[in-house]
């Protein structure tokens, strides 16, 4: 799987996850499982709809 994602992109997808968690678990909400996908994307460097759109947000890939 190549990476597709730059440093920039991860933080924010990793951040913007840990505060979907959050909210999730402070309003008891199951629907804060949808930031594990962000947490997931931006700890694996790869996006599957960057891969289907042709983005890459890295420099070095």
């Amino acid at each position: 799987m190549e990476k597709n994602m730059g440093q920039v992109d991860r933080a924010i997808r990793a951040v913007l996850g840990v505060i979907v968690i959050v909210l999730g678990v402070v309003y008891q909400n199951w629907l804060g499982a949808i930031g594990l996908i962000p947490l997931l994307t931006a700890g694996v460097g790869f996006c599957p709809l960057y891969k289907l759109l042709g983005i890459k947000t890295c420099r070095e890939c």
